[in-house]
């Protein structure tokens, strides 16, 4: 690792990553010692990364940066018999071709943000290469043994499902996760598991398992969630999870999402969400009134160049100022299966403003939908009451804005 690097722990921690970490001072030493190999684990179950991802994903390219190698786990042992938490059914078993094909997605996804090629090169790899192939008599006898049940559940993880019930499935993952760590400690010298919060008791099992059977040091380090002000996580929309996959969420939606976000979280995101250099950020949001805009439209730019590209950041930014400015013919475009006598409400879930028809009537209800510069005011319009036959702009509050195209 070059020496001139700076200390991975010390970028982490002045960006707001770190929440929880163990024998501070020493993983310090580490990061700034040598090249350490580190690892955050994935799980495959969709065909796309979505932004509860971003911010490990972003924490393993900081640690690239400063001369780390990241090891991208993907849960494919534990994806095939499937995750029961929070549900009342078994998920469907996921196979092992579907598994290979969301895997590959995610390489595709990361390898904007990771080197897989190279000095310190990313690696991928795939849980279910050891998981699936373990006698489970020699896993009690030779990794069960090292975890004691009083200890495990006064976890947090497991302390908020004894209230529902917690099955002996679940009761494993603790230990099929810590063994994973210590699989990838033996193979490529993995020193450190990194995540989302939610995950630290985990984490902590499998740097305490490295401890006892190898001897030597291991560490564990979480990092805040992205949320609200109020609480709730951030990157929730009308249709669902925020997306990587641009088929999925389309970059426009992506812009604006961050376009949009509370003015309190601003700094939070440009500093979690990009790579601009602090001094940059604080004179970003230094000031608190209007001038915020400036510091969420680029915060808007910069995560949307990093997920799309440039190109498409670009053609989000000129959409998006399109629609601000009201220059149709640069406002995103929606081609949507409907005729002059479809119903208003109809169309707006069409073109994806509103999930469901009862939001839509919602919507314009409430006074906040216009079809051209007509304010609709009955739920039981159909675009032909505002004169339209092939192509008309509605618009959705003050921030939403779309050119329609009927086909």
């Amino acid at each position: 690792m070059a020496t001139a690097a700076k200390n991975a722990f010390d970028v982490l921690k002045e960006r707001g990553f770190i929440k929880q970490t163990v024998y501070e001072e020493d993983l310090y030493k580490q990061l700034g010692k040598e090249s350490t190999p580190f690892y955050v684990g994935f799980d495959p179950t969709a065909d796309s990364l979505h932004i509860g991802h971003y911010i490990p994903i972003m924490a393993m390219a900081h640690m690239q940066r400063a001369g780390h190698k990241p090891i991208a786990l993907i849960g494919g042992g534990t994806a095939m018999i499937g995750d029961p938490s929070n549900r009342t059914d078994m998920r469907k078993m996921m196979t092992k071709e579907t598994i290979a094909h969301n895997c590959e997605a995610f390489r595709r996804q990361m390898s904007r943000f990771l080197r897989f090629e190279g000095e310190n090169a990313a690696v991928m790899v795939n849980n279910g290469d050891w998981l699936l192939h373990l006698n489970y008599v020699d896993f009690l006898r030779d990794i069960g043994i090292n975890f004691s049940v009083n200890k495990m559940l006064t976890a947090e993880c497991f302390k908020t499902r004894l209230e529902r019930g917690l099955n002996f499935l679940e009761f494993n993952y603790m230990l099929m996760q810590a063994y994973d760590f210590l699989v990838l400690y033996r193979k490529y010298g993995c020193k450190l598991q990194i995540g989302g919060n939610d995950q630290w008791s985990n984490i902590l099992a499998g740097a305490d398992l490295i401890r006892r059977l190898e001897g030597d040091d291991a560490y564990a380090m979480t990092f805040t969630l992205l949320e609200t002000s109020d609480g709730k996580k951030m990157g929730k929309t009308q249709k669902g999870a925020l997306w990587l996959d641009p088929d999925k969420t389309s970059p426009y939606e992506f812009y604006q999402y961050f376009r949009n976000v509370e003015d309190v979280k601003v700094e939070e995101c440009l500093k979690l969400l990009t790579f601009l250099e602090l001094d940059e950020i604080a004179d970003l949001v230094k000031y608190k009134d209007e001038r915020i805009n400036a510091a969420k439209a680029r915060l808007a730019y910069e995560v949307t160049k990093l997920v799309h590209g440039e190109e498409e950041a670009e053609k989000a930014k000129k959409q998006a100022e399109a629609a601000f400015s009201n220059n149709v013919e640069d406002m995103p475009h929606a081609e949507i299966e409907a005729s002059s006598d479809t119903p208003l409400v109809d169309a707006m879930v069409l073109i994806g403003v509103a999930a469901s028809k009862s939001e839509a009537r919602r919507l314009v209800e409430g006074g906040g939908v216009k079809v051209g510069d007509v304010k609709a005011d009955s739920v039981a319009a159909k675009l032909s009451d505002f004169g339209i036959e092939k192509e008309f702009v509605l618009h959705k509050g003050k921030k939403v804005h779309i050119r329609v195209t009927l086909k």
